[in-house]
């Protein structure tokens, strides 16, 4: 019996890598206690999605409602399935900027803390199983804005000629800027995750991700961009913009395309390594971009609200380069872009994302 264990198993990431890996075979066990309600509100619960889970893939999938905090319930879960554990794939985390400064012990508990209780139970039970961690492009903290950058119509763009020009690379620096606290417990999981790739000669990745979305996606506002967009567009809410007068741009990389990145590591897997994952210049939109093509996909107008003040640390321009993951795995291919993202994304909630709702 080979089994995936995927924490976070109710996310959008993590529930997207437990429908992959039970298609590839494995038996898939799951870990999510649900904290996305805690951080968000019921809107953002992953409930349901969890409930979908069961439902669709029955024996095949296996709940574990564990928060990744409790060292001595995460380390039973792995005792329970030792080497049958064929790859850890690791997406649990408190997600939001706004949220971190609110509670920073439990920031950094939930995305340092629970990073090395999953690390520290892979090398004492199943070490040779792969394990893939979903960081984030924040751990380059603002040091983008730094980038030469010029202002057009709908969106910031990097400066034509830069090295950048098709994508931020691995090679940008994350010291000396300024990373908000989020950032900050980010960096720390992502060091740890290669810290015991190298050390331990284990098999890691730091996978760090841009804009993931997909239909899957709690949307809320503090967490969920083009989820959200179509969210506040479909049910007439108000979405707020926050500085950079709403040109600011972010690459968006499909959950599908994100797991089969996943699946590609895990079947030739290296150590250490760290990946850019994103939309890159395949899939790419500012704010207003975003809001023209959910006015056009739903024929409703957005209501929008300026807020001068931008995010602390929040990025102006994010376009990432795959140029070292393909380099590395050129088999893996992107398959969407931002119109089918969104298009995508409407479809699904068409029913449950009403005015008034």
């Amino acid at each position: 019996m080979a089994v995936a264990l995927v924490t976070g198993s109710g996310g959008l990431i993590g529930s997207e890598a437990v429908r992959h890996f039970a298609g590839l075979g494995l038996d898939v066990a799951g870990i999510d206690n649900d904290m996305r309600q805690a951080f968000f509100g019921a809107e953002a619960s992953t409930a349901w999605n969890v409930q979908r889970l069961a439902a669709d893939l029955g024996g095949a999938y296996t709940h574990h409602n564990v928060d990744i905090r409790d060292r001595e319930a995460l380390a039973a879960i792995f005792r329970r399935y030792g080497r049958d554990i064929a790859v850890v794939i690791h997406t649990a985390a408190q997600p939001s900027h706004d949220w971190a400064v609110r509670d920073p012990y439990t920031d950094f508990d939930v995305n340092a803390g629970g990073t090395l209780n999953v690390l520290q139970n892979v090398r004492e039970h199943c070490i040779e199983a792969p394990v893939i961690h979903c960081s984030t492009n924040k751990v380059y903290g603002d040091r983008p804005n730094s980038l030469p950058l010029v202002e057009l119509e709908t969106r910031w763009e990097i400066e034509p000629g830069h090295p950048y020009e098709q994508g931020i690379r691995e090679d940008m620096s994350i010291d000396s800027c300024l990373h908000s606290i989020f950032g900050a417990s980010k960096v720390a999981a992502d060091v740890m995750v290669q810290e015991y790739g190298r050390y331990f000669d284990m098999r890691t990745a730091c996978f760090r991700g841009g804009t993931l979305t997909g239909p899957a996606h709690s949307a809320t506002e503090l967490h969920g961009f083009l989820g959200y967009v179509m969210r506040a567009n479909m049910e007439g809410r108000t979405y707020r913009i926050f500085g950079y007068q709403g040109k600011q741009v972010r690459d968006a990389i499909h959950s599908s395309d994100v797991v089969s990145a996943f699946e590609a590591f895990f079947r030739n897997p290296r150590s250490a390594a760290v990946y850019n994952l994103g939309g890159g210049r395949h899939s790419n939109t500012s704010n207003r971009e975003a809001f023209t093509l959910a006015e056009r996909i739903t024929g409703r107008e957005m209501v929008t609200e300026y807020v001068e003040e931008n995010r602390i640390g929040d990025h102006k321009w994010w376009i990432g380069s795959n140029e070292a993951f393909q380099a590395d795995y050129p088999e893996w291919k992107q398959v969407y872009d931002v119109p089918m993202i969104m298009q995508e994304i409407y479809e699904a909630n068409v029913d449950k994302w009403v005015p008034g709702a």
